[in-house]
């Protein structure tokens, strides 16, 4: 790193001591070792031999900086003795000695020589230089301020720190530091409360961050590789969905199938007639069901994962295409088939409202985040919001929305989102009055919004099922295929811990699950005798899932792992299961 080198020879070593520590200024300490002067603390450890330079199979593993990476998670857990006796044994030290006395004046507060040691540790980069050394300037001036040598503070100002020609606005607020003399507002990038000096180990913090980590290593490097370990294992996990799941440094991270809702818990049986759409609440608590009988069902989620009917919600005069819960899951909108959207007290079962606009039929309904509108797609292909009491406030035309359509709108509230063609999603800014458009080379039949409103899951007529990322620019992530369709509207659905999997429905009468991040996919759920038309997966609940099919009934499915003591059958339509059919 070049910099500051000791005359000694190299095969001489001084053995580091340990001894009291002693204050400094603003809260700082230094080590002074027993018996010796503090230049001990740059003793030289035995030269490295060189011996294994790189560690691991894969030969990837620099030695050195193992070694000393080691070393600074050690002095980190304030095992300081243990990180000395490394650096003794590996003669690796964990920092040059220049450093070390780079390190030394930053804590006693010798600012001129901790530049001109600065200049002395070899740095290429004369930005990287400049921007260190008006921190430590930055420092000096403001311990020369808060001991009132207001006129030496201004000679570091111009004469040092202004000459380095960068952070021009940061110089102005030191200007006006000088102009009040006492306690300014020191904001900005310096970090300091009220004028205060910040401790000379926290200007250590910020130099390491500008400083490259040769130099001076980053602190908790190692515990951020470790989790970093961690975390990929787990992203590549393609099993992974379970909450309890500590992860171990003793072994690799590998989940079993059993993490994953692949078994039947139960059967609900009350719809009369195919079952189009359903959806969970957003505190997992009811699942809301539609159909081609006219009717939605609400069902209640107790606390053992048992489902029971609460509600069954009649007077649409149409099939009801879907259902939408309010923000707070107090209410639900049902949308006939270009008929009328109703809006329900979950609680008590009431219709509360009918949004209708005579001569033209409603395809699709949705909620404003706040909960005070409600949006529906128009047969018109126009979409139109409304205030809970029925007053239409704002309507946007065009070809905005398809006759049968997905609609949903990002949680800020700012996007709608949409079909404006066979093959093209239309995302409205309505703030900025903005249209994008996500362009598919196949007609799309539906889609579905994540929960963190980044990525769109859209199912294609040719049995694709695109993952879009729509964060910034329009990126295709990720293609799933095996499902089947070729007559119906098949819906898939986002969904298990954090919405790492992704559920559709088939025509084949199965259940697909894919993992999202590997596109492997992880299940194929028997048990629907007809098509599989949508999923919902339970949002509070990762080892929760609902399908709904053609053979009129919804399917839980949870856990093999569980062991559910099968119940009555078909009590309150609905059929309990133990593993089977």
């Amino acid at each position: 790193m070049g910099g500051v080198e000791n005359d000694e020879p190299a095969s001489k070593r001084l053995k580091l001591a340990f001894g009291r520590s002693t204050g400094l200024s603003n809260g700082s300490s230094l080590t002074e070792p027993f018996g010796g002067s503090s230049m001990d603390l740059m003793a030289r450890p035995l030269q490295y031999d060189g011996d294994k330079e790189v560690l691991g199979s894969k030969g990837v593993i620099k030695r050195v900086e193992f070694v000393r990476i080691i070393g600074k998670a050690l002095q980190s857990l304030g095992y300081k003795k243990s990180c000395a006796y490394l650096e003794e044994e590996s003669g690796i030290p964990l920092h040059s000695s220049a450093v070390n006395l780079f390190m030394k004046q930053i804590l006693n507060g010798n600012w001129d020589e901790s530049v001109l040691t600065l200049h002395n540790l070899g740095l290429k980069d004369e930005n990287v230089v400049k921007s260190a050394s008006f921190l430590l300037l930055e420092q000096k001036f403001f311990e020369l301020l808060d001991g009132d040598k207001i006129m030496d503070a201004l000679k570091t100002m111009k004469t040092e720190m202004a000459p380095l020609c960068i952070n021009n606005g940061r110089l102005l607020e030191l200007s006006s530091c000088i102009v009040a003399s006492t306690h300014c507002n020191s904001g900005g990038s310096s970090n300091q409360d009220n004028g205060r000096i910040k401790p000379r180990a926290k200007l250590l913090e910020e130099l390491q961050k500008v400083l490259p980590p040769t130099v001076i290593m980053p602190e908790n490097r190692l515990e951020h590789l470790v989790e970093q370990a961690l975390t990929l294992q787990q992203d590549a996990c393609i099993f992974h969905n379970s909450l309890d799941k500590e992860m171990s440094l003793y072994s690799d991270h590998k989940c079993g199938r059993d993490h994953i809702p692949s078994r039947i818990l139960q059967i609900l049986e009350a719809h009369s007639d195919e079952v189009w759409f359903l959806q969970f609440s957003h505190n997992g608590k009811y699942l809301a069901s539609s159909s081609n009988d006219r009717s939605a069902i609400i069902w209640e989620i107790d606390v053992n994962g048992g489902v029971s009917l609460k509600h069954r919600l009649s007077g649409h005069q149409k099939p009801v295409s879907s259902v939408s819960w309010s923000p707070n899951d107090h209410q639900l909108l049902t949308c006939g088939v270009e008929e009328v959207v109703r809006r329900w007290d979950v609680s008590s079962g009431e219709c509360l409202h009918v949004y209708e606009k005579v001569g033209l039929g409603l395809v699709s309904c949705g909620w404003f985040p706040d909960g005070k509108w409600i949006f529906s797609g128009i047969n018109d292909k126009s979409i139109s919001m409304w205030e809970l009491d029925g007053k239409e406030v704002e309507c946007w035309k065009g070809k905005k929305t398809l006759k049968i359509s997905d609609l949903e709108i990002t949680s800020d509230g700012k996007q709608i989102i949409s079909m404006c063609r066979e093959s093209a999603i239309l995302l409205l800014d309505r703030e900025a009055k903005v249209e994008r458009v996500i362009e598919e080379n196949q007609t799309i039949t539906s889609f579905s919004l994540s929960r963190d409103n980044r990525f769109l899951l859209v199912n294609l007529l040719n049995q694709e099922i695109h993952l879009w990322s729509i964060d910034g620019n329009f990126r295709l992530v990720a293609k799933y295929n095996g499902h089947k369709r070729t007559r119906f509207i098949i819906r898939s659905c986002f969904g298990g811990l954090e919405q790492a999997f992704i559920a559709s429905g088939s025509e084949d009468s199965q259940v697909y699950i894919w993992h999202r991040g590997t596109g492997d996919l992880v299940e194929a759920l028997p048990g629907h005798s007809g098509a599989v038309n949508c999923v919902s997966w339970n949002p509070a609940n990762p080892y929760m899932l609902a399908s709904a099919s053609d053979d009129r009934t919804i399917r839980i499915w949870g856990l093999n792992a569980l062991h559910v003591k099968p119940k009555s059958a078909h009590s309150n339509g609905i059929h309990y299961c133990n593993g089977g059919t």
